[in-house]
C-alpha cells in the first residue's frame, strides 16, 4: 500500500454506453492508457467520474475493475465523500477497498459546515478509516473553503492525513498550508491550471482532469515542474492553453468525454443532469486534441 502521491495523478471519467450502463471496456482501454503514458496514480469515483450518478453496487464495481485492471502496477485513491458525515462512514466500512491505497474525501458540500464542522467531519473519517485521507476542498462546488488553518489543523491531529487537493483557486491560503504543513503532508493541485505554480511553491503534483485525455502530455508537465526545468514546463503548459480552457466551458467531466470521444475512445454519453458539451465547444475540443495527439 502506497502513501507516496507525488507526481501525476488522474481523476478518472465513468465511460457510459448509450444505455447507460457502465462501459467496462473503455475504462479499461482508458486505465491502460494512463499507465502506459507515465501517469503516477489514479483516482477512482472522483466528481470527474459523475460518482453521484452511480448506485452503490456500481461504486463497487468500478473499484474492483480498476484495481484488478491495474493489479499493484500504480497506487489506486478512491473518492468516498458526502455532506452526510454517517454516509461516509457507512460507506469506509462497507466497501471493500482492500485494493485501495487512499481515500479521497470532498469538504461537506450544500450544509455549509462551520470550520469546526469540517474538521469533525474528517476526524470521523479518520476513526473510521484503515486507509490514509487525502482531504478535498474544492469550494466552487462544495459552497464552503476549508481554510488554511483547518488544514493545517487535521494534518497536526492525524498522520492518516497525509495530502490536500487544493482546488480553491486561492495560491494565498495555498501558499499558507505549504508554509505551516507539518513534515510528510502533500499539498497536490486539483487545478491543472495551476500545477506548475504549486509545485514551484512546493506542492508535489496534480490530480488532473485534463490527463483523461492528454495522460502523456500532464505527466511531461507535472514531472517537468517536479524536476525543476520550468522552462520546458512553461512552454509544455502555454502549448496546452487553449484545449484546458475548452475542456472546461461546459462543465466536467461533459469536456473530457467529449475530448475521448472525438478520438473514438468512448461514448459520448453523461448521466443527467449532466449533458454533452454542445457542437462548437466539441469542435475545439476535437481540434486540440489533433494538435495534442
Amino acid at each position: 500500500m502506497s502513501t507516496n502521491f507525488r507526481g501525476a495523478g488522474v481523476a478518472l471519467i465513468t465511460p457510459f454506453k448509450s444505455n447507460l450502463t457502465i462501459d467496462f471496456e473503455a475504462l479499461g482501454r482508458i486505465v491502460e492508457n494512463q499507465i502506459n503514458n507515465h501517469m503516477d496514480y489514479l483516482v477512482v469515483l472522483g466528481t470527474t467520474a459523475e460518482t453521484a450518478t452511480l448506485s452503490n453496487v456500481e461504486k463497487q464495481q468500478v473499484i474492483d475493475f480498476v484495481t484488478n485492471q491495474v493489479s499493484g502496477r500504480i497506487p489506486i485513491v478512491v473518492g468516498i465523500g458526502s455532506n452526510n458525515t454517517q454516509a461516509v462512514v457507512e460507506s469506509i466500512q462497507s466497501l471493500d477497498l482492500s485494493k485501495a491505497d487512499a481515500i479521497l474525501s470532498v469538504v461537506p458540500y450544500y450544509s455549509k459546515p462551520t470550520q469546526e464542522g469540517i474538521f469533525q467531519h474528517y476526524m470521523a473519517i479518520v476513526n473510521a478509516s484503515n486507509l490514509p485521507i487525502i482531504l478535498y476542498n474544492v469550494p466552487g462546488r462544495t459552497g464552503v473553503s476549508m481554510s488554511a488553518e483547518t488544514t493545517i489543523r487535521l494534518a497536526n491531529a492525524s498522520k492518516k492525513v497525509i495530502a490536500t487537493k487544493e482546488a480553491s483557486g486561492n495560491i494565498g491560503e495555498i501558499t499558507k498550508i505549504l508554509r505551516d504543513k507539518p513534515d510528510g503532508f502533500s499539498v497536490i493541485s486539483g487545478d491543472d491550471g495551476l500545477l506548475v505554480p504549486i509545485i514551484a511553491l512546493g506542492g508535489v503534483g496534480v490530480i488532473s482532469v485534463a490527463a483523461n485525455a492528454i495522460p502523456k502530455s500532464i505527466a511531461d508537465l507535472t514531472h517537468f515542474a517536479l524536476d525543476g526545468d520550468f522552462k520546458q514546463a512553461a512552454k509544455l503548459h502555454l502549448r496546452l492553453q487553449g484545449f484546458s480552457e475548452a475542456l472546461f466551458v461546459e462543465g466536467n467531466p461533459a469536456g473530457a468525454k467529449a475530448a475521448l470521444h472525438s478520438k473514438g475512445v468512448i461514448e459520448n454519453v453523461l448521466r443527467l443532469p449532466l449533458v454533452p458539451v454542445g457542437a462548437a465547444t466539441y469542435k475545439i475540443l476535437a481540434d486540440e486534441m489533433r494538435l495534442l495527439c
